[in-house]
């Protein structure tokens, strides 16, 4: 089992949401690292699941992936902002997971306490300018955040 990081701003989709829906697949990634990321995981893999875009940002609970290397349908949906013109059912161009919810921290774990904790070399999230939407977390630093919230 692995560790990720992946981020969603809570007004497009939350934790509360997910909470709400059991399982939803992770589509409209469009950064072809992130892609990448997304076509290593691996069913059982657990993933801290990051809130962007809000007052504070940062680590709100976790969840799982529950099916791996799926085809993003919204890349072919012309009505998608995800859409991709490049993409074709016989080739796609962008692949996902389904992520299950697991758990809500009773506190969030902010951008600044993880600021204060990690450095950008240990954790990718802290360093500035990062904008992927996915990424690894290394188990030492997985292990340090779940101490966090424990």
């Amino acid at each position: 089992m692995r560790y990720w990081l992946i981020k969603s701003e809570p007004s497009e989709y939350s934790l509360a949401d997910l909470a709400a829906d059991g399982t939803e697949l992770w589509d409209g990634v469009r950064n072809y690292q992130a892609r990448n990321f997304l076509q290593q995981m691996e069913k059982g893999d657990r993933l801290f699941f990051y809130h962007s875009n809000t007052k504070p940002p940062g680590i709100v609970g976790l969840a799982a992936v529950t099916q791996t290397n799926l085809v993003d349908p919204s890349q072919f949906d012309p009505e998608s902002k995800y859409f991709d013109p490049k993409a074709t059912p016989e080739k796609p161009r962008w692949y996902t997971v389904e992520v299950g919810y697991q758990e809500t921290f009773a506190e969030i774990i902010t951008l600044d306490q993880l600021k204060a904790s990690f450095t950008p070399e240990e954790f990718t999230v802290v360093r500035r300018g990062n904008r992927l939407s996915v990424m690894p977390v290394p188990e030492t630093i997985a292990e340090r955040l779940l101490a966090m919230v424990s």
